[in-house]
């Protein structure tokens, strides 16, 4: 990865973690190349859907695994992409802190499927899902981009 490169990598990976939500959940996004992103998230007493013991909420392994996967399409198509649609399996309980790794497997015209896998700290593998994003179509406002100079993204993914 060159100088221009890894800068931009930087602000897009500066942009997610600046997302109020992500912020709110304690995930950090790791690592953001061409089609590839990375994020963790370190399990905390809200995060859990037992009140016996800290076992990740469903939600929590989602929420994770959509942020993770739209940085991957968004440092490929360079635009705010939402998601379409998400299949998650849920594999194991998620007991330790939870990394992710999304890989962009086909970009088309108008939408882009990602591949994502979900691990805890322990080795576990926690769950596996495929999301679909919008990445192209309507370039007029909408809830998505109202207030946001979208060529500020495209900047911060181009070289």
């Amino acid at each position: 990865m060159g100088l221009g490169s890894l800068k931009t990598a930087m602000s897009l990976q500066s942009m997610f973690n600046d997302i109020p939500f992500v912020k709110q959940l304690g995930m950090e996004i790791t690592a953001v190349e061409d089609g590839y992103a990375a994020g963790e998230l370190p399990l905390e007493d809200g995060h859990s859907s037992n009140l016996e013991s800290i076992i990740a909420h469903g939600g929590v392994t989602y929420s994770l695994v959509d942020t993770v996967g739209g940085a991957a399409v968004v440092s490929q198509s360079g635009t705010v992409s939402p998601t379409v649609d998400m299949r998650i399996d849920y594999l194991a309980p998620a007991t330790a802190d939870l990394r992710t790794e999304a890989e962009v497997i086909r970009s088309g015209g108008s939408v882009s499927v990602v591949d994502a896998e979900v691990y805890d700290t322990d080795g576990h593998h926690i769950a596996s899902a495929r999301g679909t994003y919008k990445t192209d179509g309507d370039r007029g406002e909408s809830p998505w981009t109202e207030g946001v100079d979208e060529s500020d993204v495209t900047h911060r993914t181009d070289d």
